[in-house]
């Protein structure tokens, strides 16, 4: 468990004071991917950074696993440092050394043997892909995996926790989603705790279990990654909702729908988490005498889940239909008939 209670980070520019965090209070389980998103210059990154001390708060405290971090002395924080690796958006790798010396780095600053030090950093390249690139230089990498990389040498001293700042910002989209895919795996394999800081929607929707917002230091909203995006209540949320399931289309309404439909009805369905995952629609179709037509819809996947609705018209015998719908409304879909106003 990671608790942070009222932390904030108070920086003296020449004469003007700058709030980069200002009162964060959260708290995240173990094992969970826990997500941070905000624009540029809402403390996102300071505040990944006062977790582990990269950066010192000015107020506030971060206790992990019951110790205090904030008030550890240099020796015990370099130390409790290697419960919590770090990657970059920039990689930060040594462009001297090989994939191999770059993964071996932190292992040789921790003093551990080289045979001991040989054994894991090729069960690191293994779990990260590199398998082959083991003597490979940075400048002979791609960016994904220069990022493999920088995941390995992060992992080398057995982390409980990840943290990653921005980590897939300089990738390519392609590359991005086999970079996620890849951190998904790891806490799945490890049960590794990650915190993600971000400023793409995307992101969130592809791994997070939990997310918060940040605004001008503050965490504005948080919670559940399905409720935010079923429930978003501050409107900076609902842009970064927008990024991945669009901006509702301002000339196609409801009542525009229905006008669309002449016989049969029109439904709404609404679905959150696992009952997506089941074929709805086409196991409708299968059991009942109904014609279905998808009039306008958005479904994405989230970790916990696809989150999303479809509008319907549903044409038939009108007793059929209620029993289609009835049968939809068993499976936790939520089902709504839309009437004229």
């Amino acid at each position: 468990m990671i608790k942070i209670n009222q932390l904030s980070k108070r920086y003296q520019v020449d004469d003007q004071s700058i709030q980069a965090v200002d009162n964060i209070k959260l708290s995240i389980e173990p094992g969970e991917i826990f997500g941070v998103i905000g624009y540029s210059g809402a403390g996102k990154s300071t505040f990944v950074r006062l977790i582990n001390r990269l950066e010192e708060p000015t107020s506030g405290s971060v206790v992990v696993d019951d110790e205090v971090i904030t008030s550890l002395n240099k020796n015990d924080l370099r130390l409790r440092r290697q419960d919590m690796g770090m990657i970059f958006q920039h990689f930060n790798l040594l462009w001297s050394r090989t994939v191999s010396e770059n993964i071996a780095f932190p292992l040789e600053i921790s003093g551990v043997p080289k045979d001991e030090r040989e054994i894991r950093v090729k069960e690191l390249i293994d779990l990260v892909g590199l398998t082959g690139r083991e003597d490979h230089y940075p400048s002979q990498l791609s960016g994904g995996q220069k990022q493999r990389v920088g995941i390995a040498r992060a992992l080398a001293n057995r982390p409980k926790v990840l943290l990653c700042d921005e980590a897939t910002s300089a990738l390519d989209p392609e590359t991005t989603d086999a970079i996620l895919t890849l951190l998904v795996d790891i806490n799945e394999k490890l049960g590794l705790t990650i915190i993600l800081i971000t400023h793409e929607m995307h992101v969130i929707q592809k791994i997070c279990h939990n997310v918060a917002v940040m605004e001008n230091g503050r965490v504005i909203e948080h919670g559940a990654v399905l409720d935010l995006f079923s429930n978003p209540k501050h409107q900076v949320t609902k842009r970064f909702v927008e990024q991945v399931m669009g901006k509702p289309d301002e000339d196609v309404t409801e009542e525009s729908l229905l006008q669309t439909v002449a016989t049969g009805k029109l439904v709404k369905l609404q679905f959150v988490g696992e009952t997506t995952n089941q074929s709805v629609i086409s196991q409708v179709a299968k059991e009942f005498a109904v014609d279905l037509n998808i009039l306008q819809g958005n479904i994405k996947q989230t970790q916990l889940g696809p989150y999303g609705s479809l509008y319907v018209h549903m044409t038939g015998a009108d007793q059929i239909i209620e029993k289609a719908i009835a049968y939809i409304q068993s499976t936790n879909v939520k089902v709504e008939v839309i009437e004229h106003a």
